[in-house]
């Protein structure tokens, strides 16, 4: 499993709702293209990019953008997060 969990904070929604987009994190192994696979198999949404970056607390973090811009709201509001 990649993903761990949806990384939802203040900066986090300002970023979903400005430009579509979505944090994770995810375990340290993960590349970029595990992270995009294993968000379309999850969730049906084509990804168009991931950021990938260390933050201080040494977890990695995935920053996805999607196809569909309505993308990251769904998957949110399927998490029970929205």
């Amino acid at each position: 499993m990649t993903l761990k969990y949806p990384f939802v904070t203040e900066k986090a929604m300002v970023l979903l709702e400005n430009q579509s987009k979505l944090q994770f994190l995810v375990t340290r192994e993960a590349t970029k293209d595990d992270v995009k696979r294993e968000i379309e198999k999850s969730f049906g949404q084509k990804v168009r990019s991931v950021r990938t970056l260390m933050n201080t607390h040494g977890q990695k973090k995935a920053i996805v953008s999607f196809e569909n811009e309505k993308a990251a709201e769904e998957i949110l509001s399927r998490l029970g997060i929205m």
